[in-house]
């Protein structure tokens, strides 16, 4: 009997290492993130430095961090060129074929087309414009990475108010593209403009394709306008500085965070002369954040940029959110999926970026992560310097810097 025991305990340990051995493993998958950028269009040097920096980012998380939790992070990227319905159809491929977890959509026009197939699919998605229309009701699904163009709009006409001098109210003009992206700063202007006895003098539009804005210069300076506040991209701004000197106009130009990107500095010697400044709600090198260090490594490492650069930044900016959605899915509900990703970035509390962004916070109602900026001066050698504090307009108050 004893014999007989001691061979069914044998036999039963046997069959229980035999279960542990052959017991199936829980495997490690790809995390699929689709990006639908503008990698040859107009402006498509801000888009591959959006693309380099979001997938630098993501090949330091899989090669330095190990993956999220053991799960690599796959980036597809499509080109758009720039194009709404590239953007849309580049979507369906996504949510259809490449089945995946997560998405980046482009321009202002791009992410408002695509936004009813993501809410269709349910597929969370960040968007590199942060056109403040993309969160329309229903914001669901779509999210922006920092404070939208409203915020642009608010912390400049606060920066016109606190540094005009002399008699009547700033005079400010608005000179911007013809599309969803350079109409973004219209209302809210006109909104801010009113409320700090602003006088919006003259709003001119123009094609994105335009290379001589001698015609739109002028009637601003006819018009008077003492500031000029600008939406359109790097070389359009390169062309608005020439244009301007050819007519002796001098105003302030202000742009919004998208006015530089590398091939700006290379085509703008001689002509940026400091005489441009941009709302930006980023961190500086200056600022010597936690985050900036982050940036710092993916520059010695992967050698795509060597300096800072505002387009690979919001890449980089981009990539850790995603990997901050994913980590938080993992946690939270032990799966990371597209509707998982979803409900973890509804519980974003001051998510902390190192410093290397505002801290983000979405809600279910609210997917605009910020709503604080500041101004920095741009300058011809690439680098920018803060000229006010960090606040939230209409909360905080702005205070004008020493520049040393």
């Amino acid at each position: 009997m004893k014999r007989t025991m001691r061979h069914v305990l044998i036999l039963g340990g046997l069959l229980l290492a035999a279960c542990i051995v052959t017991a199936p493993v829980a495997q490690a998958k790809d995390i699929k993130v689709g990006a639908a950028i503008n990698l040859t269009g107009p402006a498509s040097t801000w888009g591959q430095y959006h693309a380099k920096g979001q997938q630098d980012y993501f090949r330091y998380v899989n090669e330095v961090k190990g993956g999220v939790k053991g799960n690599r992070i796959d980036m597809i990227t499509v080109d758009t060129a720039y194009k709404p319905a590239e953007a849309v159809a580049a979507v369906r491929k996504f949510a259809m074929q490449d089945r995946v977890d997560m998405i980046a959509t482009w321009s202002a026009g791009e992410g408002i087309q695509a936004k009813p197939l993501l809410q269709e699919y349910k597929i969370p998605a960040i968007n590199y414009s942060t056109a403040w229309e993309i969160l329309q009701p229903p914001v669901d699904y779509m999210y922006l990475p920092f404070g939208n163009y409203r915020l642009d709009c608010a912390v400049v006409m606060e920066y016109v108010a606190a540094v005009h001098k002399g008699p009547g109210a700033p005079k400010v003009g608005l000179l911007t593209y013809n599309n969803p992206y350079g109409k973004s700063i219209h209302e809210p202007s006109r909104e801010y403009a009113k409320a700090m006895n602003i006088e919006i003098v003259s709003v001119e539009e123009f094609p994105p394709q335009t290379v001589d804005l001698t015609t739109e210069l002028l009637r601003l300076k006819q018009k008077g306008a003492q500031y000029v506040f600008i939406q359109m991209l790097p070389s359009a701004i390169i062309s608005t500085l020439k244009s301007s000197d050819r007519i002796g106009y001098s105003p302030m130009f202000i742009g919004t965070w998208t006015s530089t990107d590398p091939d700006f500095f290379k085509n703008g010697q001689g002509l940026i002369r400091d005489r441009i400044k941009m709302q930006f709600c980023g961190g500086l090198p200056s600022d010597k954040g936690k985050g900036m260090k982050v940036m710092e490594e993916l520059w010695k490492r992967y050698k795509t940029v060597d300096s800072f650069d505002t387009a690979y930044w919001e890449g980089v900016v981009v990539g850790m959110i995603m990997e901050r959605a994913f980590i938080r899915a993992q946690e939270k509900y032990g799966q990371i999926t597209p509707e998982n990703i979803n409900k973890a970035m509804e519980t974003f509390r001051n998510e902390d970026f190192g410093g290397l962004v505002p801290n983000v916070t979405y809600t279910r109602d609210d997917h605009g992560a910020s709503f604080s900026g500041r101004i920095v001066q741009i300058h011809e050698n690439g680098t920018f310097t803060p000229l006010t504090n960090f606040f939230t307009p209409g909360k905080e108050k702005i205070k004008i810097l020493k520049v040393k």
